[in-house]
């Protein structure tokens, strides 16, 4: 069993009115911050502490989040200490949880529910949007398509005959809009409880467009084999293309040295995002 430190042991004990008896690290996730499965007896609790100035930000964000949404889907806080460089956020413990893959239709059916009831929760957030503090999609790789190109996907000549449609439908995405959002769907963000889908990992939360919180989950849905994204969006060639160009703008980029795994999850969902955009906007065939 390894302990974190006693700083953090205390500041742990003190937020939960308990002691922890065991300590469990948990791996992965796609920063390095620490996290534990704690219990003593029958109390259990998921503790995350920040180990950088980025996963710093990412656990103060979620604190933030937490205190402005609220609903089944949403974990129960057992405690919070926001800080400057080692905030700590304890949840609930939701290890015994159902984590898809596989996705059947009907986990399929109790997650799309779930993210749509969350989309009509109330919430308390300020308005934000996908791109709000990033670049844009196919317009960063317009101006350097190098990254994008070295992944082999398409050829150069296929990039400059596609990029103005890409373009111009990105371009057109409303991003604004009232929803209670959570940008940063994915499998490993959510999971089934007797008491339903919980969403984990909110760091991203804002109010902003349902529609294109819904479209950047489905590339991910797609690669683990659910649905295709038009099935479940059809007729949104603005959404396809501004979730593709997200990806593309970014999986061809260098390896980020405190969360290495980033860029394979990046190449993972635009491989179902790129050709989603090449239906919707009925781009030529990949040449």
């Amino acid at each position: 069993m390894t302990r974190p430190a006693p700083e953090i042991v205390a500041r742990v004990e003190r937020l939960l009115g308990w002691g922890p008896e065991s300590w469990r690290p948990v791996h992965g996730g796609y920063t390095p911050t620490a996290r534990y499965a704690v219990a003593a007896g029958h109390r259990t609790g998921f503790v995350k502490v920040a180990t950088t100035e980025m996963t710093a930000w990412q656990i103060n964000r979620e604190i933030a989040a937490y205190s402005g949404i609220s609903g089944d889907f949403v974990p129960h806080v057992l405690g919070a200490d926001a800080d400057p460089d080692r905030p700590i956020l304890i949840i609930e413990d939701l290890s015994h949880a159902s984590w898809p893959p596989p996705w059947t239709d009907a986990v399929v059916e109790q997650v799309l529910d779930t993210i749509a009831r969350m989309h009509a929760s109330p919430s308390t957030l300020a308005h934000g949007g996908l791109l709000e503090g990033r670049e844009a999609g196919w317009p960063t790789v317009a101006a350097d398509p190098t990254p994008f190109l070295s992944l082999g996907l398409v050829s150069a000549a296929w990039l400059e005959r596609a990029l103005p449609a890409l373009i111009a439908a990105e371009q057109s995405c409303q991003l604004a809009g009232d929803a209670l959002t959570h940008l940063d769907l994915r499998s490993d963000n959510l999971c089934l409880t007797p008491g339903g889908v919980k969403l984990i990992d909110w760091a991203e939360a804002c109010r902003s467009a349902a529609d294109v919180d819904l479209g950047f989950f489905l590339p991910s849905l797609a690669y683990e084999s659910g649905p295709l994204p038009d099935r479940l969006l059809p007729g949104r060639p603005d959404i396809a293309a501004l979730v593709s160009g997200f990806f593309a703008a970014r999986a061809g980029q260098p390896d980020i040295p405190l969360a290495p795994f980033v860029r394979r999850v990046q190449r993972e969902q635009l491989s179902t995002a790129l050709p989603w955009a090449i239906r919707a906007l009925e781009l030529d065939a990949v040449v």
